[in-house]
């Protein structure tokens, strides 16, 4: 299996919405990046890491990274797949060959405060990505990585904004979704 080590860069909040943030990732190179959707309580999770707290190392997801440092299993974390909106994530024992999958934001806060790396998928990453663009002030990210929440809500803002191709485009994209339930 062909895979693209990531390296995280950033997180940011969504123009004109509270409730979801992006996690910026790119390859080891800085070519590509790609945009990971979160939530609020993530873009804080990384806020309090990001800001150097001097308690962060007595909160759990750190107590359990460091558990995990402690058993000398190799662990990889592996995006591999986009299913409605959500990117399909797993935790990897590099040993025993066992994966347990997990949420993309979880596993990218969990590489961020541990040693173990995060890949996706080469053909995932050449689909999803855009060319990366360091302190750029925006970034494009595929309909395909958004839930349905965050689609109807950007359909509000298209129509807000009367940019009615765009709307009809998310629109089908929430119909063809519905359709394959």
């Amino acid at each position: 299996m062909n895979k693209v080590k990531l390296i995280f860069k950033n997180v940011s909040e969504i123009v004109g919405s509270k409730e979801v943030g992006l996690l910026i990732l790119s390859d080891e190179e800085g070519n590509r990046q790609i945009a990971i959707p979160c939530d609020k309580n993530m873009i804080y999770q990384f806020s309090l890491r990001l800001s150097e707290i001097p308690i962060k190392e007595t909160l759990l997801p750190e107590v359990l990274a460091h558990f995990l440092e402690q058993t000398n299993m190799q662990y990889e974390i592996l995006i591999n797949d986009i299913v409605d909106g959500k990117y399909r994530t797993m935790l990897i024992n590099m040993t025993t060959l066992e994966s347990t999958p997990l949420r993309a934001s979880d596993a990218i806060l969990l590489s961020y405060i541990s040693s173990i790396p995060i890949y996706i998928e080469k053909d995932l990453m050449e689909k999803q990505s855009v060319t990366y663009e360091n302190f750029s002030k925006g970034i494009s990210i595929p309909v395909n990585s958004l839930n349905l929440e965050m689609l109807e809500e950007a359909i509000k803002n298209a129509v807000k904004e009367e940019k009615y191709e765009i709307a009809s485009f998310l629109r089908d994209e929430i119909n063809r979704r519905k359709n394959n339930q």
